[in-house]
């Protein structure tokens, strides 16, 4: 069952009844998407919150140019989606694609609410998980302002060294902010630096 996954994630940090487990198991759908699919669609308002089993996520947008802009990478396990467009039902200025193949568990904003309304601990977790994210795109933001291209590098490779062998090189390097030749310079240094 997939959703055991799930479940032994949330009661690393919490405590869950047989309840909660049941309505976890209720509410959270299991999908399986191949790789390079768009699995929700900028200009529209996100269907769902997923918590990934297996696989790599990104969020990315299109810019004026028509380029495209790598704002987030998951790595396994976590949640993933357009955050705020998806607590406030807004429309999102975000694809979610599916890097590799992925393994994830699904819910609806509806059925979390009905979730998170029925079972106190899975309301304290939620809360936990968005103030999570809140903090890391903080963190982030203020990291593209104040590392190097090298520090934010190497802190990709130590908190997510298995990014490399799943993730396309420009993504990465769109998503630290930088142009794939200029990542492709870095890599080969630390490389020679750290054998």
């Amino acid at each position: 069952m997939l959703q055991q996954k799930l479940i032994d994630f949330i009661q690393s940090g919490h405590v869950l009844s047989k309840a909660d487990i049941d309505l976890i198991v209720h509410y959270f759908e299991p999908v399986l998407f191949p790789k390079n699919r768009i699995i929700e669609e900028a200009g529209k308002v996100p269907k769902y919150l997923y918590y990934i089993v297996s696989g790599y996520l990104r969020l990315f947008y299109y810019d004026e140019t028509g380029d495209e802009i790598t704002t987030h990478i998951n790595c396994p396990p976590g949640f993933f989606t357009s955050y705020l467009s998806f607590v406030n039902e807004t429309k999102s200025n975000d694809n979610v694609e599916c890097i590799t193949e992925c393994e994830l568990l699904r819910i609806t904003r509806t059925d979390l609410e009905k979730l998170t309304f029925n079972s106190a601990a899975m309301k304290d977790f939620s809360i936990h998980v968005f103030q999570q994210s809140i903090s890391y795109n903080e963190t982030r933001s203020m990291e593209l302002a104040t590392l190097s291209a090298e520090q934010r590098y190497q802190k990709l490779i130590e908190n997510y060294p298995g990014i490399l062998h799943n993730v396309p090189i420009t993504y990465i390097a769109s998503f630290l902010g930088m142009k794939p030749e200029s990542l492709s310079r870095i890599r080969r240094k630390w490389m020679l630096n750290n054998p």
